[in-house]
C-alpha cells in the first residue's frame, strides 16, 4: 500500500513528516550527527539492510538533508554530510530525545544522556514567545500566511 503524500498540505508538521517521518530516516540523521559518514558506517551502527539504507540515503540526498562528497581519503566511496537543512534537524532530535527520556524509561533503566562538553545536563526544550516568555499549547494559535516573495507580491497586488 502506497503512503499518502503530505507534500502539498498547509500544515508544516505534515510536510516535515512527509520528508523525514519514518524512524530509519531520523536514526540515519542521528548517526550523522554522531560522526557516521560512509554507507558502511550507517549500515553497521544501525544494523539496517543495504536496500533500506540505500533508499533512505537517496531520499535524504534528494531532499537536500544530506549531500554526497568524495571520500576525504581520496578513495572511491562517497561520504554523506548533513547540509544546513539537515543540521537544523538537531533540535527535532533533541526534542524527541527529551520526550523519550521523560516518558519511555522506567526507574532503574539505563539510557544515553545528552550533556554539554563540560558534563552538565541540558535544559529541557520549551516553546518561547518572541520576547522570551514560555508558552504552552493553549497560549498559541495557527494562522495561514504566504511565505517569502509571494507574500510581498500578494500584499502589493491587494493594495488599492
Amino acid at each position: 500500500m502506497r503512503r499518502k503524500s503530505l507534500s502539498n498540505t498547509t500544515c508544516p508538521i505534515g510536510r516535515a513528516l512527509d520528508e523525514i517521518g519514518d524512524w530509519w530516516t531520523l536514526l540515519i540523521v542521528r548517526e550523522a550527527f554522531q560522526g557516521a559518514r560512509r554507507f558502511r558506517d550507517f549500515e553497521q551502527r544501525l544494523a539496517i539492510s543495504k536496500n533500506i539504507l540505500t533508499i533512505r540515503l537517496n531520499l535524504l540526498l534528494e531532499a537536500r538533508i544530506f549531500e554526497a562528497r568524495p571520500s576525504a581519503e581520496g578513495r572511491a566511496h562517497k561520504e554523506y554530510h548533513l547540509t544546513h537543512k539537515g543540521t537544523r534537524l538537531w533540535l527535532v532530535l533533541v526534542a524527541l530525545r527529551q520526550w523519550g527520556e521523560d516518558h519511555l524509561f522506567e526507574d532503574g533503566e539505563t539510557w544515553g544522556v545528552l550533556r554539554d562538553h563540560s558534563g552538565r545536563p541540558l535544559q529541557r526544550l520549551q516553546v518561547l514567545s518572541e520576547d522570551g516568555a514560555a508558552l504552552a499549547q493553549p497560549d498559541t494559535e495557527i494562522t495561514l500566511e504566504v511565505r517569502g516573495d509571494a507574500a510581498a507580491a500578494a500584499s502589493s497586488s491587494t493594495a488599492v
